[in-house]
């Protein structure tokens, strides 16, 4: 059951309730017959600059002339607009940097961890490619050097003992 809404205002949300009336339009443009001046112009302005590419209102003062002495055109101090096409500077892969430093203490992990970073980087466009070479060469050479190491010791290992069984020649005491 609804009930009927207070005094004589037709309920909107009934059906068949009538449209409100259409506004009438504005009569479409004229152009001003020449020499006469146009009646919809607007008035002139008083603060308008007296020298039209100034940008400053007539009689104001220039509120960032302040900052002309720093060599800047307006605007913000510190703010320098860029050149065209800048793009702001990428990050340094991560990848790349681990592989530097596993390069020289875990220098397996860190051949790894370079091949890696060298493939990231051809897809990413990120910086850090001199780090992940860095790492790589440093990996394989501090690699080559401990299996060098290990098989040196290995063989003077093996030449002290059997050196030493040989070069007694006897076997008592």
């Amino acid at each position: 059951m609804s009930y009927p809404p207070p005094g004589n205002q037709p309920d909107p949300y009934q059906p068949g309730q009538p449209y409100e009336p259409r506004q009438p339009t504005p009569p479409a443009y004229q152009p001003p017959i020449s020499g006469q001046p146009d009646p919809a112009a607007a008035p002139p302005n008083p603060y308008a600059p007296a020298d039209p590419s100034s940008g400053q209102p007539y009689g104001q003062p220039d509120p960032y002339a302040q900052y002309a002495q720093y060599g800047q055109q307006g605007g913000y101090p510190g703010y320098q607009p860029q050149p065209y096409g800048y793009t702001a500077p990428r990050g340094t892969n991560t990848m790349a940097i681990l592989a530097l430093i596993l390069g020289i203490l875990v220098p397996p992990a860190g051949i790894v961890l370079g091949h890696m970073a060298k493939r990231q980087l051809a897809t990413s466009g990120e910086e850090g490619g001199g780090l992940a070479t860095a790492g790589l060469v440093l990996g394989y050479v501090l690699t080559a050097m401990y299996v060098l190491f290990c098989c040196g010791a290995i063989g003077l290992g093996w030449l002290g003992a059997t050196l030493d069984s040989t070069s007694t020649g006897n076997s008592g005491y």
